[in-house]
């Protein structure tokens, strides 16, 4: 799975989604977008670019998209070419896939957009939300969405890969938690459980040493170097010195791990900033200094459990009848976890028994992403209540093997994508001399310490950076607090299951009087998770009149009519916290 991913304003199911084609193109996502995956979506001319506009031949010509890949007729697109290695031009050009709503009224500029992921393409993201995007931004900018380096099959480097084929991804992991996932039940107070995994840090290893071969042999192995975020953060200078002039304002709006470009953006170009909103923050002082598989275990997993507790707490107040997890009425949200640590010990068991059995525990944690993915999304909280767990109960008591664990492999049609990683582990440290058995402990004191439900999701893009076989050409690591030409928005839910509100506070303390924090008071990754009219009312002012709150205290509510089960919004899942 990816790590993280991000779309704007977006409150759709992610298990209503084909898992085959989620699975292969991430491992856990803070959520990434589908691969454009054909040559014809540009239907007009190449614009070249080096550092600034001034080395533009001529302007970008727009032109019509491939309708049958973006539908929203409101788009229109090009390429741009940009030098592969900003500080090598000797090496070539590198060459991005960009699409374009038009503003509305008397035009101040471009907002570029990209969701998170990493890897996911902001073509996609426009196409669905451009229009909304236009409407919150008072319908003064062009937006703009591209495919970043490392995405899809039209932007040059495209998308990364280290097999050639489903089969071939499977046969290389078959056998291992890479497609089994983690077994164990409750928080590894078992000790057998943590030795069988420790017997298994030796097979990854080899496994992990050997998928950074492949992935330096395959054709897209030389690109591993160039496709990282500071990259992607000159490509955007770039964009807006064609699109808007040499040296004009650099608008961005960036969510989950966009949330670090928007950091390194901001940092590496302060005197450009123009508008930027970051949603669903990563910390970039931690993507600096600490590795990693450190970073996911004891950090971005901290409120993740109670995110959890939302989930169950809902279902409490909703009842058999909203929520059949629940058996009764007045049960508590610790009543309905034992309910399902229970059919997870279940599941446990009966994989001990029978090696081929539908549903494990490592299902129930991460089928169709499962809990963790619900986690990001309380929109599908019912749906999951109602449709899913059903299923897991009936293929745990053998009934039926509708979600088998191997779906999301054996069943998937497309070539795993290791865009996500080769972005994450780019930017990441440099190696550190660790082993698989060290990462296997941090799980283990994270399922002790941090996360009792979701530490031994596996497999996870920040596990495979301390064996991932190359650095990016240029990584930002500071300082990131520096004086911006203007004002950051910086956007956090109460309890983010993946990037905690702490990400966002640390991002705002660094840079003082140049970023404004502003909370939703709510569950998910990112803001989109639930609808806010007080936080879109919030973007607006900013967007259209550069007006931000005086201070980092303002806190929006979600709307109440949005319900997460029946008759059960979020506030009255807060009020039940005391949250």
């Amino acid at each position: 799975m990816s790590y993280i991913g991000g779309t704007f304003r977006s409150q759709s199911n992610a298990c209503s989604e084909d898992e085959s084609a989620v699975s292969s193109k991430a491992m856990i996502s803070f959520r990434t977008l589908a691969i454009l995956a054909t040559s014809h979506l540009i239907g007009s001319a190449i614009a070249r670019a080096n550092n600034t506009a001034s080395n533009l031949k001529h302007p970008v010509q727009w032109g019509p998209c491939d309708p049958s890949l973006v539908t929203n007729p409101a788009l229109t697109c090009s390429f741009l070419e940009v030098p592969l290695d900003y500080h090598n031009r000797h090496l070539g050009l590198a060459k991005l896939a960009i699409a374009r709503v038009n503003a509305t009224r008397e035009r101040r500029g471009t907002v570029f957009l990209l969701p998170g992921g990493p890897g996911g393409s902001g073509i996609d993201q426009l196409n669905e939300s451009g229009d909304l995007l236009v409407s919150l931004t008072g319908g003064y900018y062009d937006i703009v969405g591209w495919d970043p380096r490392g995405v899809g099959a039209l932007t040059v480097p495209g998308e990364i890969y280290c097999f050639d084929s489903p089969t071939e991804y499977n046969t290389f992991w078959n056998g291992t938690i890479e497609l089994n996932g983690i077994e164990q039940t409750g928080n590894f107070t078992d000790p057998e459980e943590i030795k069988t995994l420790l017997m298994q840090a030796p097979v990854m290893q080899r496994k992990y040493a050997e998928l950074a071969r492949r992935c330096l042999r395959h054709p897209s192995g030389k690109y591993l170097k160039y496709v990282g975020t500071a990259a992607t953060a000159r490509d955007i200078v770039a964009m807006a010195d064609a699109l808007d002039g040499v040296g004009s304002p650099v608008n961005f709006v960036g969510f989950s791990y966009s949330s670090l470009l928007g950091s390194w953006l901001a940092n590496m170009f302060p005197e450009r900033v123009g508008k930027i909103i970051i949603d669903g923050v990563l910390n970039p002082t931690l993507m600096a200094t600490e590795e990693t598989s450190t970073m996911w275990t004891q950090h971005h997993l901290v409120d993740t459990d109670k995110v959890y507790e939302g989930f169950l707490t809902g279902c409490a107040l909703a009842g058999p009848e909203g929520c059949p997890i629940a058996t009764s009425k007045n049960q508590t949200a610790a009543d309905l976890d034992a309910v399902v640590q229970a059919l997870i010990v279940q599941a446990h068991a009966a994989a001990r028994k029978n090696a081929s059995a539908p549903v494990t525990s490592a299902t129930i944690r991460r089928q169709c992403l499962a809990l963790l993915s619900l986690m990001y999304e309380p929109g599908g909280d019912a749906s999951f209540a109602n449709t899913t767990w059903p299923q897991l109960v009936a293929g745990v008591q053998g009934e039926s093997s509708a979600l088998s664990r191997r779906v999301s492999t054996s069943e998937q049609n497309q070539t795993r994508s290791y865009t996500s990683v080769a972005i994450l582990c780019g930017d990441s440290v440099d190696p550190r001399g660790t082993h698989m058995s060290e990462v296997f402990e941090e799980i283990v004191a994270a399922s002790h310490n941090v996360s009792k439900m979701f530490s031994s999701a596996w497999p996870a893009s920040f596990y495979s950076c301390p064996f991932w076989p190359v650095r990016a050409v240029e990584r930002y690591q500071g300082p990131f607090n520096k004086t911006l030409a203007n004002k950051i928005m910086v956007v956090s839910n109460t309890l983010d299951p993946v990037t905690p509100l702490a990400g966002a506070k640390a991002v705002v303390a660094l840079l003082g009087d140049s970023a404004r924090l502003v909370q939703q008071h709510g569950f998910g990754h990112t803001s989109n998770a639930e609808p806010s009219q007080c936080l879109n009312e919030v973007m607006f002012a900013y967007m259209t009149n550069n007006t931000l709150p005086e201070d980092n205290d303002t806190v929006c509510e979600v709307d109440a009519d949005f319900e997460v089960f029946p008759g059960v919004n979020t506030e009255a899942i807060l009020k039940v916290m005391g949250a």
